[in-house]
């Protein structure tokens, strides 16, 4: 199937899924993105994208669980932290904007590389990845980072052509916030996500 194909497929099949009762049942996972509309208050209304850890994250309420859940339960739990914000309970609609990519049943074969995943992941160790994931949908893969992971210092370590090891380093905090860029970076076979704990004020 085509990209063209592909997009005109989402254009007509994702309203339909938002109205369908397979939406009401459906379990959000990470690397979905959400469509939060907020009528009392337009300036809330955005796209969010499910992190790794399972969280979206929106002003005035911070970060709420998402991942596993419904979009009816992600919704009433939205509408029930924003309250406090408002004269009366806010009209919350959260419906799906994008899915995350799938893995088909024919992954077995699917080509994939090797990224090892270590630290404070829920699932650390080898990562099967498909070529051109994302630092993002590794992290997804290895079932998100645990409540002790240092967010603001996750590094990428890479050996280059020549044997020389680069390290590049995330604040996971920030690019869930939206004020940095870095979580669509491309992951290469052999390339190693190292997690730190945090510190103990940090």
């Amino acid at each position: 199937m085509s990209i063209l194909r592909r997009l005109l497929a989402l254009v007509f099949v994702l309203p339909f899924l938002a109205a369908s009762a397979w939406a009401q049942d459906y379990r959000v996972r990470s690397g979905d993105v959400l469509q939060i509309e907020v009528l009392e208050d337009a300036t809330l209304n955005r796209s969010a994208i499910v992190l790794p850890d399972g969280q979206i994250s929106l002003p005035l309420v911070g970060s709420v669980p998402a991942a596993g859940r419904s979009l009816a339960q992600v919704q009433e739990e939205l509408t029930a932290r924003l309250a406090p914000n408002f004269a009366a309970p806010p009209t919350v609609f959260v419906t799906l904007s994008a899915l995350a990519e799938r893995v088909p049943a024919t992954a077995a074969t699917i080509r994939t590389i090797d990224i090892y995943v270590l630290g404070a992941a829920n699932t650390p160790g080898k990562v099967d990845v498909k070529p051109g994931a994302t630092l993002l949908q590794a992290l997804a893969q290895a079932g998100g980072l645990s409540p002790f992971a240092a967010k603001k210092r996750v590094q990428l370590r890479r050996v280059d052509k020549s044997g020389t090891e680069q390290v590049y380093k995330f604040d996971l905090d920030a690019i869930e916030r939206g004020e940095a860029g870095g979580g669509a970076t491309r992951l290469q076979s052999g390339d190693v996500i190292v997690i730190p704990q945090r510190k103990l004020f940090e």
